[in-house]
């Protein structure tokens, strides 16, 4: 039983069955594990590639956790649900839940949030209901900027609360992102219980919450997992799977599970007239970025909470490491989704960052040191009518898997959807073995 791919969703995967006593083997051709999701230096300092915040709705990735024997508090930090967005001129808008069932802590939170007119407000309320009204579904699928205007959202709402949600949750803007997705996320953090709105914000290095203990599990349990192993073939024979090709070796197997990028996973499709189907979906998934940059201040430097958004610039969320992770002085700044930056030279990008940073934040010192890390393809594109590009876990190859944040999961291209498609595809391996 041979998984390729070690970052979440394959290391879920291998975690899932493991636990019911396989032993498979993971194949991962970085030297970490981790996939898209992985550490990389700073200084002294081991950083995540990419700053992420996530969902008390998560539940996927909590339970795989609890398996894991990894305490939530140890890797995250429990935020209850607190916006505060803010643009050059210091104007802030500010969105708190108290503490209600769900859904009243969104609509008290809307309803008293500052920076918004009550004709902003109000309309907010109308969003949050058509939306249930239409049980979080669109058929069809169409951009989100348009829902939202036949909801009669005006354009300083659109602004200063969805667009910020859409790009963090979505990683799209508004005019391009799929409504079906975004109302999906709405759902599961707003209208099931009270914690599912809380905020989780690493405050350890994402490889100490699912990738090293995901490995110490599986190998403990008699799998392997082997860094630096690219799977260069996938081999079929008479319909049903017989292994992958390695650099120099072929490594026979009846189960296979392909978890990695869609990119990386059409290249390994193609060439199989049976999987062609699947392999031409992939390659209509489109990709987004995402840029963080860290920048290290001296250490009196603090936001004064854990994170806020930026308002009319390029840089769109800032995290207080000091605050989240005790490494005092410590900024990272998101950029999620397209945009004239990435075309800019890196100077030249993190010259604008520090300078927007520095029209929020105008008694900051400039930043000791910056690293840049820009992701090309973090994502895939989350709009209108992908739905039909996302496979299944199951193929017409016996034995063939495929698991991913990209797969049909429902969600964005998110941690929990990685996971998610983990265990949905363990099961079926498992289901298939009995």
């Amino acid at each position: 039983m041979v998984i390729v791919g070690g970052g979440w969703a394959g290391l879920t995967a291998a975690v899932e069955l493991a636990r019911h006593g396989l032993k498979p083997t993971v194949l991962e051709a970085a030297r970490q594990p981790g996939g898209r999701a992985r550490m990389t230096p700073f200084d002294d300092l081991h950083l995540d590639n990419g700053q992420h915040i996530l969902l008390g709705a998560y539940r996927s990735l909590l339970r795989i956790l609890q398996t894991l024997g990894v305490a939530e508090s140890s890797v995250f930090r429990r935020l209850p649900l607190e916006l505060v967005l803010r643009d050059a001129a210091g104007a802030d808008v500010r969105l708190t839940a108290p503490s209600l069932p769900a859904p009243l802590n969104l609509l008290s939170g809307l309803l008293t949030a500052t920076g918004l007119t009550l004709f902003e407000r109000l309309a907010a309320l109308r969003f949050v209901a058509r939306a249930r009204r239409d049980r979080f579904e669109c058929a069809p699928d169409v951009p989100l900027a348009d829902y939202l205007h036949a909801c009669g959202q005006p354009p300083a709402l659109t602004r200063a609360l969805w667009q910020p949600l859409c790009l963090a949750a979505l990683n799209v803007p508004v005019a391009q992102a799929s409504t079906r997705i975004f109302l999906r996320v709405i759902r599961d953090a707003f209208f099931g219980a009270r914690r599912d709105s809380d905020f989780l914000i690493p405050c350890a290095d994402l490889g100490a919450c699912l990738p090293r203990p995901a490995m110490d599990y599986i190998e403990q349990r008699g799998g392997a997992v082997r860094l630096g192993a690219r799977a260069l073939a996938l081999h079929v024979r008479g319909g049903a799977v017989a292994g992958v090709g390695l650099r120099n070796a072929t490594l026979a197997a009846t189960h296979v599970v392909l978890a990695v990028a869609p990119q990386a996973a059409a290249q390994l499709l193609h060439g199989h007239a049976e999987l062609a189907p699947i392999a031409a979906g992939l390659d209509g998934l489109g990709a987004q970025p995402i840029c963080t940059a860290y920048l290290r201040y001296p250490e009196h430097v603090t936001l004064g909470r854990e994170f806020v958004g930026a308002l009319d610039a390029t840089v769109q969320w800032l995290f207080d490491h000091g605050r989240l992770s005790g490494r005092a002085g410590l900024i990272a700044a998101v950029i999620s989704g397209p945009g004239p930056h990435m075309r800019l030279a890196r100077e030249a990008l993190t010259e604008r960052i520090v300078a927007e940073i520095a029209r929020l934040y105008p008694a900051w010192p400039r930043p000791l040191t910056i690293k840049l890390i820009r992701e090309k393809h973090a994502t895939f594109a989350a709009t209108p009518g992908v739905d039909a590009c996302r496979p299944g876990p199951v193929t017409p190859v016996k034995g063939l898997w495929l698991a991913g944040d990209y797969t049909a999961t429902g969600y964005p291209s998110t941690l929990e959807g990685a996971v998610r498609s983990g265990l949905v595809c363990a099961r079926h391996v498992l289901e298939s073995s009995q």
